[in-house]
C-alpha cells in the first residue's frame, strides 16, 4: 500500500509531502528494513510523476513480495528549489542559474529527524544494517553524499545516474575526509544513453569509477553498472530495480 502524508521540514520551514510503501498483510510483531528515497512522487505512481511515468517500485515489490518500507521524499517543485534542496554544494548552472547548496541540511535532517518519526510511527526495523538511501540524477548525487557523510545512519546505498556537474570535486574531497563506516553496500549506475558521444561517456564512466574506487578503499562492498540501453529517464530506472533491491540485499 501507498501512504501519503505531509511533514514539516523545519530547516526550510515548509511542509513536504511524503510518499510511503508498506507491504501488504503484515504480521503481528513483522517489521521492516527501510530505504529512503528522493523524488517521492516519482517511485509509485504514474500519476503522481513529474513525466508521467514512474519508477513502478510499488508493482515491483508486490511482485516479489518486497518485505521493506520505502520512504519517498517529494521534492520542492519551486522555481530551482529541487536542484538546491538536492545538492549539498552551490554552483550556477545556464538554465537554472544561482544553485545554493542545502543538501547537507536535506541530509541530516533526513537522518536526524524524519528517521526517528519513521521508526516511531512504522513498524521498521531501526538499525543501521537495515536502513538504506537512494535516488537518481539529483538523488543519485545525494545518495552518494549521504552514504559518504552519514554512514553512521545508512549503510546501503542505491545511487542511479549521479548528477556531477560542477560539484565533483567537492563531492571527491569530502568523500576523502570524511569518516566512514565500512560496513557499507552501495550500487551506483550510469546509462550509456545519458551521454552524448563516447568522449563524454568515457568521462561520465570514469567519474563513477572513482567515486565506486574511493568507497571500495574505504571498505564499502561497491557495485558499479553501466546501464549500456539506459537513458537518464524513469523507463531506464526502473529496469534497474531487481539488480539494486538484490545487490543491497533487499530482496532475494
Amino acid at each position: 500500500m501507498i501512504i501519503k502524508e505531509e511533514i514539516f521540514i523545519k530547516p526550510f520551514k515548509t511542509n513536504r509531502l511524503l510518499h510511503i510503501y508498506l507491504p501488504d498483510n503484515i504480521k503481528e510483531g513483522e517489521r521492516f528494513p527501510v530505504m529512503y528515497m528522493f523524488d517521492g512522487h516519482n517511485l509509485f505512481y504514474d500519476t503522481d510523476a513529474t513525466y508521467g511515468k514512474s519508477w513502478g517500485i510499488k508493482d515491483f515489490l508486490d511482485s516479489v513480495n518486497g518485505r521493506i518500507i520505502i520512504v519517498g521524499i517529494e521534492c520542492n517543485h519551486e522555481g530551482n528549489m529541487r536542484l538546491c534542496e538536492f545538492s549539498p554544494y552551490s554552483f550556477t548552472d545556464e538554465e537554472w542559474g544561482k544553485v545554493r547548496g542545502l543538501g547537507k541540511k536535506t541530509t541530516n535532517w533526513i537522518a536526524d529527524v524524519l528517521k526517528p518519526y519513521i521508526d516511531s510511527k512504522f513498524p521498521t526495523l531501526p538499525e543501521r544494517e537495515f536502513t538504506g538511501i537512494g535516488g537518481s540524477s539529483m538523488g543519485g548525487l545525494m545518495s552518494v553524499y549521504g552514504i559518504a557523510t552519514r554512514s553512521d545512519v545508512f549503510s546501503k546505498a542505491a545511487c542511479v545516474s549521479p548528477f556531477y556537474d560542477y560539484i565533483f570535486g567537492k563531492l571527491v574531497k569530502d568523500i576523502e575526509n570524511t569518516s566512514f563506516n565500512s560496513d557499507t553496500t552501495i550500487y551506483i549506475s550510469w546509462g550509456k544513453r545519458e551521454f552524448a558521444g563516447a568522449k563524454n561517456l568515457a568521462i561520465g564512466t570514469e567519474k563513477n569509477l572513482i567515486i565506486s574506487r574511493m568507497f571500495t578503499e574505504k571498505g564499502a562492498k561497491v557495485f558499479p553498472h553501466l546501464m549500456v540501453s539506459g537513458g537518464h529517464d524513469e523507463t531506464s530506472w526502473e529496469k534497474e530495480l531487481p539488480s539494486f533491491f538484490y545487490e543491497l540485499g533487499y530482496i532475494k
